[in-house]
């Protein structure tokens, strides 16, 4: 669905910030208005073919609303895992494909094991590695997969929520080589007849690990800035949100100057539970902004369709978004379509497996030993309670 008016407030404002690289770290000023852009509607519901499955119900109860953006994750087990394999990509290039205007944006990890626990030496070791193109057949393979498959303007979510330390596409361990590494995947991609991806640069919200203009790569090698944000400290309220260090106000004013439009490739409810205010609050920031594109976490507890716990959110985002408007005071009819039973976004066997004794396959043979000697345990790496970043869908990769 398409929401929000076009208003060219703003552009005025986009035009003075023009040229400027590193914003400070608290940012002032008025919210800008989308500039003559409607933001598309995705869902996240399961990474294969569940989740195209679980569409129509989802958009039935909505009033019958389309959902235009497939949001789908690699997942990030290996290397192998990372060039695309058909169990993810087919059902979406599919659904892609059946009708026009849709999108697909791709989660797709810059080192594999993603959430493997690898320690900052390995991290760094791997990202110095990419930068010099180990990497590139990875990558290639992936681009030459989604442009024969017809998916050859996928939004590319690369190494998302880069300024933490839940993945080991993360940017803290070297700033330097993990902008170097980045340039290198999109020249390699960007080289292959046909492509037409948008890259979408998404860090979490607010302050974590490093503050996330420092892993900014460049604007020509950026279409999107995104962010991830959920309801969960850093902040209590959206208030809080918006206005914090490297926030959602930092986030708009930073791609205004840089000339990007943003995007939510991920965003839901967490750890202040059902809270109606939280998600009335992000629809309307993404009504007033410059948005390509947004996607909410639909699973628990972050969900609003497959997650029972979190009724009066349901509410707000189904008045807000269903077509036709629902009648004032009335809440979801008893037609609502049931929403599958709470089970893993992948299949109990997937059919892309790890290694057996090394995390790194040995089409790498320069750095054989760097992510699997260099693991300290199978324990995932994790962040202090108060700013754990939600568990990406693509951990479940290999879930039973």
């Amino acid at each position: 669905m398409r929401i929000g008016k076009a208003h060219l407030r703003g552009l005025i404002a986009a035009a003075a910030f023009l040229g400027v690289l590193v914003l400070p770290a608290t940012i002032t000023g008025g919210d800008r208005g989308p500039s003559g852009r409607t933001a598309s509607f995705g869902v996240f519901l399961a990474s294969d073919a569940r989740g195209t499955e679980r569409l129509p119900a989802f958009e039935s109860w909505l009033g019958d609303l389309e959902t235009t953006v497939g949001r789908t994750y690699l997942p990030g087990e290996n290397w192998l895992a990372l060039r695309g394999p058909d169990f993810i990509l087919d059902p979406w290039i599919r659904w892609r494909a059946e009708k026009p205007g849709r999108i697909l944006a791709l989660n797709v990890p810059m080192i594999a094991p993603n959430e493997g626990s690898l320690p900052d030496a390995a991290v760094a070791a791997l990202l110095g590695a990419g930068a010099k193109g180990v990497f590139d057949l990875v990558f290639r393979t992936l681009a030459a997969r989604l442009v024969d498959g017809g998916a050859a303007d996928t939004i590319i979510v690369l190494g998302w929520e880069m300024n933490g330390t839940t993945y080991s596409s993360r940017c803290a361990p070297d700033p330097g080589a993990w902008k170097a590494y980045w340039r290198r995947i999109v020249a390699t991609m960007r080289a292959v007849p046909g492509q037409r991806f948008r890259f979408d640069f998404a860090p979490s919200r607010g302050p974590d690990a490093i503050p996330w203009p420092e892993c900014y790569p460049g604007d020509d090698v950026v279409d999107i800035i995104g962010m991830d944000t959920y309801d969960q400290p850093p902040g209590e309220t959206f208030a809080d949100y918006v206005g914090q260090p490297y926030g959602m106000r930092y986030h708009a004013d930073f791609a205004r100057a840089h000339g990007k439009p943003i995007s939510f490739p991920e965003w839901g409810l967490f750890r202040r539970g059902d809270r109606p205010e939280y998600v009335r609050g992000m629809l309307e920031w993404i009504s007033s902004h410059d948005v390509v594109y947004h996607s909410i976490s639909d699973y628990c507890p972050h969900g609003v369709w497959q997650c029972p716990a979190n009724p009066e959110s349901a509410v707000v985002f189904r008045r807000y978004l269903e077509r036709p408007p629902a009648e004032p005071g009335t809440p979801p009819g008893p037609g609502r379509p049931a929403a599958p039973a709470e089970e893993p976004p992948y299949p109990a066997v997937a059919p892309v497996a790890p290694a057996p004794a090394r995390a790194t396959p040995p089409i790498f043979p320069m750095i054989p030993d760097v992510s699997a000697a260099s693991r300290p345990s199978e324990t995932r790496r994790s962040k202090s309670p108060a700013r754990r970043t939600p568990a990406s869908p693509s951990s479940r990769a290999s879930a039973g």
